[in-house]
C-alpha cells in the first residue's frame, strides 16, 4: 500500500504562492498520496498555536512563508523538536536577489497583496473583461492590452479572466459563421490572438453546455452548433481568417487556462517588440507587466 504523506502549507497570506508550488511539484509524481493541510492567514501567536497542534496531530513536512521572525522561529523550533522537516520556500530566492540588488528585503507579510498600483490595475482589468466579454463594447477594444478571437466555447472568457488577474485588459470577440468582425479589428491597437480547438473536444464541450442550458426543444444533433461537419467547417474558417489577418493562433485543446494565458503573454511581448520603434531596448515599451 502506498505511503501517505501529510504536507502542511503555512502562510501569513492567502497561500497563493504555496498552492502554486504544491501543484507544480506534486504534478511531477505519478500517483502521490499526499494529504495537504492548508494553514493560511497565520498572523498571530494564537493562530500559530492551532497550526502547531495540527502538525503534531498529523506529522509531516512543513512548507511555509512567514515574514514575522518570532512566528517563524517558533514554527521551526517546534518542527525540530517534533522531528519533521520545515522549509521556507522564499529564502533562497530572497537571498539571491538581496545579493544581486544590494539591498535587504523588508520583512513584510502579504507583500504581494498590498493595495498598490498593481492591485488597482488588476481590479481595473477585471472590470474591463466583464464589460468586453464575448464581443460586448467593441469600441473599447482601443483600450485593450490584447484581444482574443475564436469560435464559441474555445476558452476565450476564462483565459481573459485569468489575464485580468495579471493586470491585463483582455477583450474577446467570437468568430461567428456569417457574421462580420467588428471594424475595430481592422487596424488593431493591440495584439489580436486566435484560440482554436480540435473538433471532437469542441463538440464535447458544446454538447455538455446544451445539456446544462437546455436546447429549447431542438434536438442536439439537429443544430449546426453541435453538428460535426458544421463545427469542423467553423473551426477551419476561423483558422483561415486568423491566417489571412496575420493573427497568431493558439491550440487550446490540451492546454490548461494557465498555459494558454502564458502563451498569450509571450505573443503580446513579441507583438510589442515588433511594434517598437527601431533602436528601442529589448523589454522597453512592452505594454503592461505580467503580474
Amino acid at each position: 500500500m502506498p505511503r501517505t504523506t501529510n504536507l502542511h502549507l503555512v502562510s501569513d497570506s492567502t497561500g497563493e504562492t504555496l498552492n502554486s508550488l504544491s501543484r507544480a511539484t506534486l504534478a511531477r509524481f505519478e500517483d502521490p498520496h499526499v494529504i495537504q493541510h492548508r494553514w493560511f492567514l497565520v498572523r498571530s501567536r494564537f493562530q500559530l498555536e492551532q497550526v502547531l497542534e495540527g502538525i503534531q496531530a498529523e506529522p509531516g513536512p512543513v512548507v511555509f512563508t512567514l515574514a514575522d521572525k518570532s512566528l517563524r522561529h517558533s514554527l521551526e523550533e517546534f518542527c525540530g523538536r517534533l522531528g519533521v522537516t520545515s522549509l521556507s520556500v522564499l529564502d533562497q530566492t530572497l537571498d539571491l536577489l538581496q545579493r544581486e540588488i544590494g539591498e535587504a528585503a523588508k520583512e513584510k507579510r502579504a507583500a504581494q497583496h498590498v493595495l498598490d498600483a498593481d492591485y488597482f490595475r488588476r481590479i481595473d482589468a477585471m472590470h474591463y473583461v466583464l464589460a468586453h466579454d464575448d464581443g460586448q463594447g467593441t469600441a473599447g477594444i482601443a483600450e485593450a492590452d490584447a484581444c482574443l478571437v475564436g469560435v464559441s466555447r474555445s476558452s476565450k472568457t476564462p483565459t481573459c479572466f485569468y489575464l485580468a488577474n495579471r493586470g491585463i485588459k483582455a477583450a474577446n470577440v467570437p468568430i461567428v459563421p456569417g457574421a462580420p468582425l467588428p471594424v475595430e479589428l481592422e487596424n488593431p491597437p493591440c495584439p489580436i490572438i486566435g484560440l482554436t480547438i480540435e473538433v471532437n473536444a469542441l463538440l464535447e464541450i458544446r454538447r455538455h453546455r446544451l445539456k446544462l442550458i437546455g436546447t429549447g426543444g431542438v434536438r442536439q444533433d439537429a443544430t449546426d452548433y453541435v453538428d460535426p461537419e458544421a463545427v469542423k467547417a467553423e473551426i477551419l474558417a476561423a483558422r483561415r481568417l486568423c491566417t489571412a489577418r496575420g493573427w497568431p493562433v493558439i491550440d487550446v485543446t490540451r492546454r490548461s487556462i494557465e498555459e494558454t494565458a502564458a502563451t498569450v503573454l509571450q505573443l503580446m511581448e513579441a507583438w510589442h517588440a515588433r511594434s517598437a520603434p527601431p533602436g528601442t531596448p529589448h523589454g522597453a515599451n512592452q505594454g503592461p507587466p505580467a503580474r
